[in-house]
């Protein structure tokens, strides 16, 4: 008797066992999406703005490697791009009657650039809400936070900026957007406050490339950038055959180039001084 019903208490087991799991699983599902909530309350907070549609919320927070086949960000951000730099211009272009075409185009990209969305996103704590899959990014976003005590209002690419901070900023101007019914005086009450500190002419810098290049051609220097990016991370800069700047980053380009530019800009920069 107790050889025949084995299989039996076995088998009973094994599906109470399943249906255990089943229930964790439910739970944790469940436990996932209370928290998922919450964070949407609390980016609400953050933003100032209740969303009619807080599926738009969720999509905006939603990177594509979070699970296979979800909705991720990506249209959001499409949009919110475009309505940002479109109300950047409008502002910029009513609040600065007098400025020329060629300082309000700088003017605006240092307002919607990655590196100045990306500080949005950290200084409004985003990053703490954004649903990845993968975990490379956490260790970028901590890298990138990191260095910004170093350069309080803008490196001008002296440092690396996942671009994924400065997207999920894009989409959630993107969900205001749409959430709002298109309304662009909606949009810009939350934008201009989230997006703070606009940058003004005042407080404008120029790239470090540009900064060489002027300074050079102001004293009739010649500029050599060679690319060693692909061997070894670098880039280097020659002024007048001779090497001022060397820049190294292995995770982008233009970094590298920057980096080195801002090195060959202080050097030639010293070298100009009156000795005393």
């Amino acid at each position: 008797m107790i050889a025949s019903s084995l299989p039996g208490n076995i088998l009973c087991n094994y599906l109470k066992s399943i249906n255990g799991r089943k229930l964790d699983l439910s739970l944790v599902q469940v436990e996932a999406e209370n928290k998922s909530l919450q964070n949407l309350k609390e980016v609400e907070r953050i933003i100032g703005y209740r969303f009619n549609n807080r599926s738009l919320l969720y999509e905006a927070f939603t990177h594509q490697s979070y699970q296979q086949g979800c909705v991720s960000y990506e249209r959001l951000e499409y949009i919110g791009d475009s309505v940002l730099n479109f109300l950047i211009t409008k502002e910029q272009f009513s609040k600065y009657p007098d400025l020329a075409p060629g300082l309000l185009s700088p003017l605006r990209a240092a307002n919607v650039d990655t590196e100045k969305l990306a500080r949005v996103a950290v200084q409004r704590n985003f990053h703490r809400y954004i649903r990845f899959g993968a975990k490379i990014y956490t260790k970028r976003i901590q890298t990138f936070i990191n260095a910004l005590p170093k350069y309080p209002l803008h490196s001008h690419g002296l440092i690396h900026t996942p671009k994924v901070l400065a997207d999920v900023v894009e989409s959630t101007i993107g969900a205001v957007y749409v959430d709002s019914s298109y309304s662009i005086d909606t949009t810009w009450e939350v934008a201009s406050d989230l997006i703070q500190p606009i940058i003004t002419p005042r407080m404008l810098e120029k790239h470090p490339v540009k900064k060489l290049y002027e300074i050079c051609q102001q004293h009739k220097l010649e500029v050599k950038l060679v690319d060693l990016w692909s061997r070894d991370g670098t880039y280097k800069v020659y002024v007048d055959g001779k090497l001022r700047g060397t820049g190294t980053s292995h995770a982008k380009k233009e970094v590298a180039l920057s980096r080195a530019a801002n090195a060959a800009y202080k050097e030639v920069l010293l070298n100009l001084s009156p000795k005393t």
